[in-house]
């Protein structure tokens, strides 16, 4: 069998890197992403990045779409509207369009699985850096849409939630001052590595945390069963009589 493919955004430093490395070191070959290869708003420098990569190994396997931004923790009173549309691009516009010029060749190989680092973030609202949860929230959409067009071509998607990583980006959040408690960059790895494996497919479309969630605990979950509204963001009706339900 051919090496399996994996492509990795954002890839040069933080919880990227610690992916990157993580499936490697399981045999992937991965092709890495950084702003110097493409940029991920970028759509001509995406498609050409992803057709490159598929000129070079004949296949996808795996997308971990890990490039991410959060813009300052303000009111949105007070954000500045350029940054905050840029949080939005690169957060939701990124994703899409690496999803949409790679998913066409995951297919071809027979299917695969598309990671989304996503975040606690998404699944409520903020006081603060409201780009960053509205973003977040979109991409669990896309994670969700994903799930469902490509479920009959084998394709399988999730939403993986870091927790919180020592990381660059981390460290320079004042919400995250005096922090003692992080979650270890091995922990997202081993859950990237066992949604690559097939073993978690029960989760696609939902959501799962590292440093809360490890691969035993969400079979053991899913072996018990999963709810269709488990994991997932979905609009909670008032009772049985809610029109909306």
């Amino acid at each position: 069998m051919s090496t399996p493919v994996a492509v990795v955004t954002g890839a040069s430093r933080g919880i990227g890197h610690h992916v990157a490395e993580g499936l490697e070191k399981a045999g992937y070959a991965v092709e890495r992403g950084s702003r110097a290869v493409a940029e991920v708003t970028d759509r001509e420098a995406v498609e050409r990045w992803v057709g490159d990569i598929v000129a070079r190994h004949g296949r996808i396997d795996l997308l971990v779409n890990n490039a991410g931004v959060i813009d300052t923790e303000v009111p949105i009173e007070e954000s500045d509207p350029d940054e905050w549309w840029h949080t939005m691009e690169v957060n939701v516009l990124g994703p899409y369009l690496v999803t949409r010029f790679a998913l066409p060749h995951i297919v071809r190989a027979g299917g695969g699985r598309v990671v989304n680092l996503n975040s606690g973030a998404g699944v409520r609202p903020g006081a603060v850096a409201s780009a960053y949860n509205a973003s977040k929230t979109a991409l669990a959409r896309i994670t969700g849409s994903t799930h469902l067009s490509g479920a009959a071509h084998g394709i399988r998607a999730f939403d993986l939630a870091p927790g919180v990583v020592r990381t660059d980006m981390t460290l320079s959040m004042p919400s995250h001052e005096g922090r003692t408690e992080w979650t270890e960059p091995h922990e997202v790895v081993d859950l990237v590595l066992a949604l690559a494996s097939g073993d978690l497919d029960a989760w696609s479309g939902r959501m799962v945390r590292a440093g809360v969630d490890t691969p035993e605990s969400l079979r053991e979950r899913a072996d018990a069963g999963l709810d269709d509204a488990a994991r997932t963001i979905t609009l909670v009706p008032w009772g049985s009589d809610d029109p909306l339900g």
